[in-house]
């Protein structure tokens, strides 16, 4: 039987290409490197919206006009660790916002006035729905660009 000094070396070295291959960073293809700049509030929308992944906005099958509306916020967090005080909402007033539906059609470009808000008016012919159901869910997207890092929020509209 050979002394363990002869295999050592070797050893060391298996043990050394086996950590280094076990810390190596990978990034994860899944999630967006930049954090987005703004909070999109979706107006309408049930209590955790801005949490949830997609709000949805409920309107009346019959309404001749839907009108849809976000704000857009920016978090102030200089007073994170003052009770008191807390993270404050500042509302992001000249951001142009293009809305679309999923399927790339354009409704619109608005910009956010002093209050942060975006509205837009449209029909729900105009959201691709001919004769709209009660259940009939239309997928929006929200895209916008705030200190040069690009946003998107996705919010639906549904028929009540």
């Amino acid at each position: 039987m050979k002394n363990i000094k002869t295999y050592f070396p070797a050893l060391c070295l298996a043990v050394a290409l086996s950590l280094g291959m076990a810390s190596c960073k990978e990034e994860d293809p899944f999630l967006d490197v930049d954090v987005a700049p703004v909070l999109v509030d979706i107006v309408g929308a049930a209590f955790g919206a801005p949490i949830a992944s997609e709000p949805t906005v409920g309107y009346q099958a019959t309404a001749p006009k839907l009108t849809l509306s976000a704000r857009l916020l920016e978090l102030d967090k200089t007073n994170i660790l003052d009770n008191t005080k807390g993270i404050d909402s500042i509302p992001v007033p000249n951001v142009a916002i293009k809305i679309t539906l999923r399927t790339g059609a354009v409704l619109g470009e608005v910009t956010s006035n002093a209050q942060g808000l975006v509205t837009i008016d449209k029909t729900w012919a105009e959201l691709g729905v001919a004769a709209p159901k009660a259940g009939a869910v239309t997928k929006i997207s929200w895209t916008g660009t705030y200190k040069g890092i690009a946003f998107t929020r996705y919010s639906q509209v549904q028929a009540n």
